[in-house]
């Protein structure tokens, strides 16, 4: 009988611990993991014992800066070589010209739609209930994520906007914004941020494969229904479009490397803490 009551005492540490796993690899998001010995893990090193938060902000904002050199050195390139060469500007405009020249009010609805789920109002409500809810759950990589990626994005655009002034279609425009803010497409960028970078998290957690191709199904036809909304309004050329893109996709792989940064550094912390400890 004693060794039964031994056995049963301990065997129930181990059930706990288990459990506790399994709880936390519910909300594990591997994207967001730094890999053994790569970049991440490297680049944390470098930061020494810098607050995980401190090197996360780092990181980012030195992305952001990065995105943003990339973005206008591009707008230059469309703007004063591109547009003026092999006929590509005229091809560029003459695209918006015939998407104008086929205007349906049902189509104007549906542009409409396709500008508004990529706009100021209900992407911040996106990542804002995001941030929210794994705030709420101590998840700070994944709220960080969310909010960021759409900050950076936000960020690289009016940077550009601010140098390169390109001259928006012309055509009759259905939205009264500035003429000379063409390039990039910040409504396409960020789609792709936030609807984009959505679905790398989920695809990231959860693997099933009809899940992962519905998933990355919905977010490609998502950026191409904002990308298609914004030409048909007379906002933005294809070549805007594609800036868009860029930058969008840039703003997701600079977010991914902060957390990744971030997360091997709060890994590196909690080892110091715990040698500290065992020395003590």
């Amino acid at each position: 009988m004693v060794t039964v009551k031994t056995h049963r005492a301990a065997s129930a540490p181990s059930t706990s611990v288990g459990r506790s796993e399994r709880s936390e690899d519910r909300w594990a998001v591997p994207v967001l993991r730094a890999r053994k010995g790569g970049p991440a893990e490297r680049l944390a090193d470098r930061f020494g014992r810098l607050h995980p938060a401190i090197v996360f902000a780092l990181v980012m904002l030195g992305g952001l800066a990065a995105i943003a050199v990339v973005s206008i050195g591009l707008g230059f390139l469309v703007t004063r070589v591109l547009e003026h060469a092999w006929g590509i500007g005229a091809a560029d405009e003459h695209f918006n010209v015939w998407l104008a020249a086929h205007r349906t009010s049902s189509r104007t609805e549906a542009s409409l739609i396709g500008s508004i789920v990529a706009g100021g109002v209900v992407l911040p409500i996106i990542v804002g209930s995001i941030a929210l809810v794994c705030s709420a759950l101590r998840k700070w990589r994944i709220a960080a994520f969310a909010v960021f990626a759409l900050a950076v994005e936000s960020g690289t655009y009016r940077a550009t906007t601010l140098v390169v002034h390109s001259h928006r279609p012309r055509v009759v425009r259905l939205e009264n914004l500035p003429v000379n803010a063409s390039y990039p497409s910040g409504h396409t960028a960020a789609a792709i941020a936030v609807y984009g970078g959505i679905v790398l998290l989920l695809t990231s957690r959860f693997t099933n494969r009809i899940f992962q191709a519905s998933a990355w199904t919905f977010a490609l036809a998502m950026a191409t229904f904002v990308a298609t909304a914004r030409m048909y309004r007379g906002m933005h050329h294809p070549l805007d479009v594609a800036g868009g893109v860029v930058v969008g996709i840039a703003a997701v792989i600079v977010l991914v490397f902060a957390c990744r940064t971030a997360g091997a550094a709060t890994s590196r912390e909690t080892m110091h803490g715990r040698a500290s400890k065992g020395r003590g």
